[in-house]
């Protein structure tokens, strides 16, 4: 079946230029002028035309937490947010930690994510057999919580980490905070405010100096043991110093992620959003939240992520030490970005580049990420002058609330294509299809 979307302009590769796009069955099979096509035609009328972003960090809580969130429901809301693929974490219940868990969750994805996906294969104390029968063909990479965990998800144990940063050969994701400074710093904030600590106080307990201690050791020991790490959510200005832009991404060895609430909040928005915005690592200083765009633009840092990771309102409404971390993002993050590029923060083919072509490139996903005869045809319109609001009536993860309640955003998610498929088109689903596996270069 042939797609031919005209009158677009088509943001790709550091260009924003008019053009049609020929999808036929799932690729891309031409780009250029004045196209023609015997099948369908969607005239795109001058909106942009993105590759689809690919989310490399979401929780959709699937198997074991449902209550929360799962594949269907979060694919679904990625897919209205413009976001084609993505790279969901173990910590389900119960956690990744086996061959066969891991093929559990790319079945259930198979059956019922309307996105493209790909699943982490997590890191306990004891799993290394397991890590090491991961197929770098078909899984994105392994996931470490080197803090804020439990259980057996937590490895912050030097040894243990230097054995797994010197066995695994694809990509390692991070999570860094340092356990030992955020329990101290628990109990010292716990015996002055019992259990009911201020929310403002979260960023002493997760503090700069977590941050740093964990981030520091593991770019150390990646320097050391030539691992294949990426830092997830940086959230200080401190930390953006560890990294580096003087190579291509392609070369890079040590890379790192913002995340879309570190970049829109900062701990002013503690007052009025509460625990909504309680996310680990977590929202600190506006001097912060400008230290991380800054290091986006200048290339220290590599991706733009949401970290999606919904809980229900009512967990969210206990007490600070009862609270889980997380929200859902995966619908908002694109048009936030586009917000910040009508801000004049950030240019539109730097978000592309960031959301788009940079996974891609860092995780070696095969022919996605980029608009190119030939890559499948996952791609997304936007529309940068189509007024919306964030309500409990457009809202589609799971959990039905958002942090972005009441924001006014200037630009709207019109149409997304997944692996050629029309999956959604001005505020519709077509749930016919499901999305596809995604693949890695391996050499």
């Amino acid at each position: 079946m042939n797609t031919l979307l005209v009158n677009a302009k088509i943001v790709n590769e550091g260009k924003v230029v008019a053009g049609d796009v020929l999808i036929k069955d799932d690729r891309i099979e031409k780009i250029g002028s004045h196209l023609s096509s015997e099948g369908r035609v969607v005239d795109v009328k001058g909106k942009f035309l993105l590759p689809g972003v690919i989310d490399d960090q979401v929780h959709f809580r699937e198997p074991g937490l449902t209550h929360k969130a799962t594949i269907f429901s979060e694919s679904r809301a990625a897919v209205a947010g413009g976001v084609t693929s993505y790279m969901e974490m173990p910590n389900t219940v119960p956690p990744t930690f086996t061959q066969e868990l891991l093929e559990q969750k790319y079945q259930i994805a198979a059956r019922d994510s309307l996105a493209n996906y790909s699943f982490y294969m997590g890191t306990s104390s004891d799993n290394l057999d397991e890590i090491l029968k991961t197929d770098l063909s078909r899984v994105c990479g392994l996931k470490i919580f080197m803090g804020s965990s439990t259980g057996n998800l937590l490895v912050d144990d030097p040894a243990i980490l230097e054995r797994i940063f010197s066995s695994f050969s694809g990509v390692i994701a991070l999570h860094c905070e340092d356990e030992k400074t955020i329990r101290d710093n628990m109990e010292t904030f716990r015996q002055q405010f019992g259990e009911d600590m201020p929310l403002e106080y979260h960023p002493q307990i997760r503090s700069e100096a977590g941050c740093l201690a964990s981030s520091s050791f593991a770019v150390s020991l990646a320097k050391k043991c030539g691992t294949r790490i990426h830092v997830l959510h940086l959230s200080t200005a401190v930390e953006t110093e560890l990294f580096s832009n003087v190579v291509p991404l392609s070369q890079k060895r040590i890379t790192a992620e913002a995340c879309i609430h570190h970049l829109w909040f900062n701990a002013g928005d503690y007052p009025r959003l509460g625990m909504k915005i309680k996310w680990n690592p977590a929202i600190k200083t506006a001097i912060d939240q400008q230290a991380i765009l800054k290091a986006v633009l200048d290339d220290r840092i590599d991706v733009i992520a949401t970290d999606h990771a919904p809980h229900t309102l009512e967990e969210k409404k206990n007490t600070y030490f009862k609270a889980p971390a997380g929200g859902p993002l995966v619908q908002h993050g694109l048009v936030a970005m586009m917000e910040f590029h009508r801000q004049g923060k950030i240019s539109l083919e730097k978000v592309v580049e960031k959301m788009c072509h940079n996974p891609a490139v860092l995780f070696r996903i095969k022919e996605r990420g980029f608009i190119r005869e030939g890559y499948f045809a996952d791609l997304v319109v936007v529309d940068p002058a189509d007024p919306w609001k964030v309500d409990a009536s457009n809202i589609l993860a799971k959990s039905g609330w958002s942090p972005f309640e009441g924001q006014v955003f200037q630009s709207r998610v019109t149409d997304t294509f997944v692996s050629g498929h029309h999956a959604f088109a001005s505020g519709r689903f077509d749930e016919t299809r499901t999305g596809q596996r995604m693949t890695f270069h391996t050499n």
